[in-house]
């Protein structure tokens, strides 16, 4: 037994064997399209990793190349080493041994919910099947809609319904396409809990897919950052948020003041001062990025000189928009205290952390 989010106490899930992922060189086009390219990726078994990455970069089509819903148009899947997809052989979906957990849950209308968590069970002998979806129905606190159907059911049991579903067979690898995107954001973050709870639990290898980096930060023990069927960056949270590869990076986990500069002498010069770069040329024309918590609003007459134009509340936090002189846009702080009203003279001060320099 263990406790969820909100301290009920539950039944753990049954224990998975996972097992290693891996894309090499996969590559998918659709006619003159191409919606990944060339894709080389390990996933290690018992490993969380969240695909990240805007609408239409390619999340989808590689979870579903992994499904054995899509083929490659080149490159290899490998499930525990050996080929699943690619040019020598290509496994059935349903040979693979891996959960699939799409976003709008693709429950049967015309069968209860345990008829749909024992779906893919058939292997079973009946008894056991039914044994099974009601353990994995327990685990996510619907046993007692065992009898229902789909339909009487809200956004958030739909969504437990087909978690429990896709745990039932204790697949090796769990494969979960934007599985929160459609639940209002309290209710996303229970499940969210509950659900990495789960996947603790079962063991198994699990790619979920999201474009939301507050959610790829919670859940995944790596991130892979996708742009234009292209891998970005691949790393833990830390790396990518404190070393981003790129702008898109860095603007994917901040929000940043982006402040033109050209490099002078291995510096980057800004109203807010003079940054080293000395490992762009000289010339080089460069987009000076500053976090918005990395800026203080301190009394005038100390660090750059602003502007208060306007305040914003924003439950937790304000976000404070000021103008500053060579500066064409408006900078924007999320203070942690009370800011002065509007027209109020202010400074600027940096704090420790250094800014993150990128080519323009």
């Amino acid at each position: 037994m263990s406790r969820n989010a909100r301290g009920t106490i539950v039944p753990k899930a049954g224990v998975s064997f996972a097992k290693p992922l891996s894309f090499e060189n996969v590559r998918r086009e659709f006619g003159d399209a191409c919606a990944l390219h060339d894709i080389s990726l390990d996933i290690p078994a018992g490993e969380i990793l969240c695909l990240l990455g805007p609408s239409g970069c390619g999340k989808t089509t590689l979870l579903r190349i992994a499904a054995g819903v899509e083929r490659p148009t080149s490159g290899r899947v490998l499930l525990d080493g050996e080929e699943v997809a690619g040019p020598n052989r290509f496994v059935l979906p349903e040979k693979r041994g891996i959960g699939l957990m799409f976003q709008d849950y693709a429950l049967f209308p015309h069968l209860t919910v345990l008829q749909n968590v024992a779906y893919g069970l058939r292997d079973l002998g009946r008894t056991e099947a039914k044994r099974e979806g009601l353990l994995a129905l327990e685990r996510v606190g619907l046993a007692s809609y065992a009898n229902r159907y789909p339909h009487i059911l809200s956004g958030g049991e739909q969504q437990r319904v087909a978690l429990a579903r896709a745990i039932a067979p204790r697949p090796g690898v769990l494969l979960m396409d934007e599985p929160f995107s459609g639940l209002d954001s309290r209710l996303r973050d229970q499940m969210r809990d509950d659900t990495l709870a789960i996947l603790h639990e079962t063991k198994a290898t699990a790619i979920v897919v999201t474009h939301d980096s507050e959610e790829a930060m919670r859940m995944g023990d790596r991130i892979a950052l996708m742009r234009g069927g292209r891998l970005v960056q691949v790393g833990s949270a830390e790396e990518l948020y404190s070393a981003p590869s790129e702008i898109f990076a860095a603007r994917f986990f901040s929000d940043l003041n982006e402040i033109p500069s050209r490099v002078a002498s291995g510096k980057a010069e800004t109203p807010f001062g003079s940054f080293e770069a000395k490992e762009l040329a000289d010339e080089t024309e460069v987009l000076v990025c500053i976090r918005q918590r990395d800026l203080n609003v301190v009394p005038a007459g100390e660090g750059t000189p602003a502007s208060v134009v306007e305040s914003r509340f924003l439950g937790d936090v304000l976000l404070v928009e000021l103008a500053v002189a060579g500066v064409e846009r408006p900078v924007f702080v999320r203070p942690s205290g009370p800011v002065p009203p509007p027209g109020t003279e202010v400074g600027l001060a940096m704090g420790e952390t250094a800014p993150l320099i990128f080519p323009a």
